[in-house]
């Protein structure tokens, strides 16, 4: 603890003397901030001063803004101008963003340590937040017209997840489109990345990778179905579909019957509907398959479990995705 005397002979005021002392302990970082100042009763002790006297000090250092009272709590060192950020030249700082702040306060600091001017800071910092309203203004999922069920599904579940409108594209239109505009942000699945990047790249415009669903839980299940039963895979995408196909068949070879279906096929859908024991389905397709057998119930004896896949687009990648585009 830093020892402070009083001169009791003094013409300067006893009060005045242990507000010079403190005052100086915070401008010289013996007291940084947050520092928990010495109670009223311990710096009596120490100083021999009357805890009125004191407490008359302390308050005069409120009002000064060196410190501050938290009820219950105690008097601590205050942060003042750029430490931080004050409350009272930062008025538009509020308590929940104070992180936030901080965060810009060490990024700034150190750009300002590498050379860089205020000035040059400020328009990177500029330019980057414009730049990243500009491509949450547009959001494009590319794929390959081959397979524009995977792009309907992702198209799906991205706008339930962003609340943004969100636009559908075939990877060989997207050159074209592209020339008309650099603010947007495309999204792909990691199978299309290489094929998007080369036609995004050089255009200045943004490209963001999203990882998949692993489909765990339905993998475990489908390992532990019975020899021989039939399983239905109803998917937007026909890649899906076949994939599902390829992974089923190295899981469990030929112990299992599996019947594929898009929903758009309704023939087919009626068919998976009465011979299958398990019918797994995305999202999106979900409404079609239960129609479906709602309207077979008669015909069926024992309905069969339905599945639905809550997500194609992996969890993680969604939200990096909202943080990417300020959501």
């Amino acid at each position: 603890m830093i020892k402070f005397r009083i001169q009791p002979d003094s013409e300067i005021p006893a009060s005045s003397q242990l507000f010079n002392q403190i005052q100086f302990a915070i401008a010289s970082r013996q007291y940084p901030p947050g520092y928990k100042l010495p109670s009223t009763r311990a710096l009596a002790m120490q100083t021999g001063l009357h805890r009125n006297t004191i407490s008359k000090v302390y308050r005069q250092l409120e009002e000064d803004g060196f410190v501050e009272s938290i009820a219950g709590s105690g008097i601590y060192v205050r942060s003042q101008g750029h430490e931080y950020g004050s409350k009272l030249q930062y008025p538009f700082i509020r308590k929940e963003t104070e992180d936030g702040y901080k965060l810009v306060q060490k990024a700034l600091d150190e750009m300002l340590s590498q050379g860089y001017s205020l000035h040059q800071a400020r328009e990177i910092f500029l330019g980057e937040i414009d730049w990243r309203l500009s491509c949450s203004a547009q959001v494009l999922v590319a794929v390959p017209s081959h397979d524009i069920g995977v792009g309907e599904l992702m198209v799906y579940e991205l706008k339930i997840s962003l609340k943004i409108p969100v636009q559908l594209v075939a990877i060989e239109e997207l050159t074209a489109l592209l020339d008309k505009t650099t603010s947007a942000t495309v999204v792909t699945n990691r199978y299309f990345i290489s094929d998007v990047e080369a036609i995004s790249a050089p255009k200045g415009v943004r490209v963001i990778p999203l990882d998949i669903y692993d489909y765990s839980k339905e993998l475990e299940l489908l390992k532990s179905l019975p020899k021989e039963n039939c399983v239905g895979i109803v998917s937007l995408s026909s890649g899906i579909v076949r994939a599902a196909q390829a992974i089923l068949h190295g899981l469990r070879g030929d112990e299992l019957l599996i019947m594929t279906s898009q929903p758009k096929d309704a023939y087919q859908i009626r068919a998976i509907v009465k011979r299958a024991e398990v019918i797994i389905s995305d999202q999106a397709s979900f409404p079609t398959v239960q129609a479906a057998l709602q309207a077979s119930l008669e015909e069926i004896i024992r309905p069969p479990k339905l599945i639905k896949v809550e997500n194609y687009i992996g969890a993680t990648s969604i939200n990096l995705l909202k943080r990417e585009l300020g959501l």
